[in-house]
């Protein structure tokens, strides 16, 4: 979801190393030395950048939620009070995230329990924010919906949109343009039809 284009800082290279391999092999699955070998330093080397995996782990579940309420706020802004420009893109900004992100969807179906209470406390927060901030876009895109059909809507498309884990490889998607072009189109479909 980052539009940086700078090179990733160590500490990022190594986030999307665990993220790559927690998703690959479960959590319980790696250990800090194939981390650290991902990005060619020692497992102990990883303890200058993070406490432990659980650190990692709650770096990546409470980052990634960060991200996504920050760029849907960003795009709120941009948006100039145009809902269905609005609405567009924040299903863009979400299929970006769905599909450069990948391993971090894996990550939070399978790993969110493992983190603290007070980190999964704080992802449930952000989340519960980032939908309530589609609802309302949502709602005046689509008056029909009253509020609680088109928070199950919401969820519902997140459910599409967070489906790309499941896809298949990377290569075995009809490349990643037409991917989001039908994910974008499904999408409106479906909040177009919860207001039929």
């Amino acid at each position: 979801m980052a539009t940086r284009t700078d090179a990733p800082t160590r500490r990022e290279q190594i986030l999307k190393e665990a993220a790559r391999l927690f998703a690959e092999r479960g959590f319980h699955g790696v250990g800090v030395d194939e981390i650290g070998a991902a990005v060619g330093i020692s497992g102990p080397g990883l303890y200058r950048h993070f406490a432990g995996k659980d650190a990692m782990l709650a770096e990546l579940l409470v980052g990634i939620s960060g991200q996504l309420l920050t760029g849907g706020r960003r795009r709120a802004a941009e948006a100039e009070g145009d809902p269905e420009a609005l609405l567009d893109s924040l299903i863009e900004g979400h299929i970006d995230f769905a599909l450069d992100d990948r391993p971090l969807i894996t990550l939070h179906d399978r790993e969110l329990d493992r983190l603290r209470d007070s980190d999964r406390k704080l992802v449930r927060q952000l989340q519960r924010q980032y939908v309530e901030l589609w609802v309302e876009v949502v709602r005046n895109v689509y008056p029909g919906l009253d509020e609680p059909a088109a928070r199950s809507a919401v969820h519902s498309v997140f459910g599409l949109l967070n489906s790309t884990p499941h896809l298949g490889r990377p290569g075995a998607l009809p490349g990643r343009a037409g991917t989001a072009a039908l994910l974008h189109r499904m999408a409106r479909g479906a909040f177009g039809a919860a207001e039929a």
